[in-house]
């Protein structure tokens, strides 16, 4: 059949790709792989990034909204899950557990009838280190 790869044409050639062209085409797509691959990682850091910034920020606020109501502090993050103000706590997108976060406690008690000092924040667990060079338990 004239026209079909592997059967020689009128000029005794076979029809298909050599070795060479192979390997230059896997070559480009090895090239385009190592220069996509550390963008894709890197587009991955930067969103656990913000989801970490994100979930932070809510924390914080709840963390403030609790003590403005209650007129105490929460003693663990669980009291903002009792009280509603949170469904559940989230996930530290590092350690990608909800009970490693690192609680700041107050010194001071901020009622009279509050038995021991409660949380004023909340930071990263995670022993690793930001994109912008610092630690993300320093957030």
């Amino acid at each position: 059949m004239p026209g079909s790869y592997g059967q020689r044409s009128g000029k005794g050639k076979t029809r298909g790709f050599t070795l060479i062209e192979m390997m230059i085409v896997i070559s480009m797509i090895l090239i385009l792989l190592s220069i996509a691959v550390p963008l894709y990682n890197q587009s991955i850091l930067r969103a656990r990034e913000a989801v970490l910034r994100n979930d932070l920020y809510t924390l914080r606020s709840v963390i403030s909204q609790f003590t403005l109501d209650k007129q105490r502090a929460p003693q663990s993050l669980d009291d903002l899950v009792q009280a509603s103000y949170i469904k559940q706590v989230p996930k530290d997108p590092f350690t990608n557990r909800n009970d490693s976060w690192q609680l700041e406690q107050e010194d001071v008690l901020l009622a009279v009838d509050q038995q021991q000092p409660g949380i004023t924040d909340v930071h990263s667990g995670s022993n690793l280190t930001a994109s912008d060079g610092t630690a993300y338990s320093s957030w």
